[in-house]
């Protein structure tokens, strides 16, 4: 369990697709801090990442984040250019806790790698999604329990929607950092992280 008054910083990226580096691309990344001790989430960057999308093939250019988002191929044209935003968040998170939901996901195939480049930049602690398992509990086709998506974490181990999500989650990353940074704040609160 983690002392109450360390902050974490919970990255979310969105991407243009499962392989990873360097296969396919970051194209929106957000950045909360979770502040434990005060039991408050505070949005730190969030950023639309560019890239040169002329060179893309078809299943990048119509990555699923763009068929069912509102992220357009036009914004990560247009955006300040993938090492920019990678310079930024390695400076913000240098030295610092951070995780996401999937730390697999996002660092092991994205954020480890160019330009982000954030292994031993930081010191990264448990997955929230792995965490989030014992919780929810969800019956699994091969281990006992499944990784929950974060929708069915957020619903099951948050109370209300202190992330102001709604109805529907969007699948916007900054959307994604504040509802796996509730569950988070949660988990810790209840000394499960």
């Amino acid at each position: 369990m983690l002392d109450q008054d360390l902050e974490i910083y919970v990255i979310d990226t969105e991407t243009t697709g499962l392989n990873g580096f360097p296969n396919d691309h970051v194209v929106d990344v957000a950045v909360c801090r979770v502040l434990p001790s005060e039991g408050r989430v505070e949005p730190i960057l969030d950023s639309v990442v560019g890239h040169d999308v002329r060179s893309w093939p078809k299943e990048q250019r119509e990555a699923w984040i763009f068929e069912n988002t509102d992220l357009t191929l036009e914004q990560v044209a247009s955006a300040a250019p993938a090492p920019m935003v990678a310079a930024e968040l390695r400076s913000l998170l240098q030295g610092r806790m951070a995780t996401s939901y999937n730390v697999q996901f996002d660092f092991a195939r994205f954020l480890d790698h160019r330009p982000w480049s954030l292994r031993g930049e930081v010191s990264l602690t448990p997955c929230i999604m792995l965490r989030s398992m014992e919780v929810c509990r969800i019956p699994g086709s091969y281990d006992r329990y499944k990784w929950p998506k974060l929708q069915e974490a957020y619903d099951m181990i948050v109370d209300g929607d202190p992330a102001a999500i709604g109805e529907e989650q969007r699948h916007r990353a900054m959307e994604d950092a504040l509802m796996a940074s509730h569950v988070l704040l949660e988990l810790i609160r209840r000394r499960l992280y």
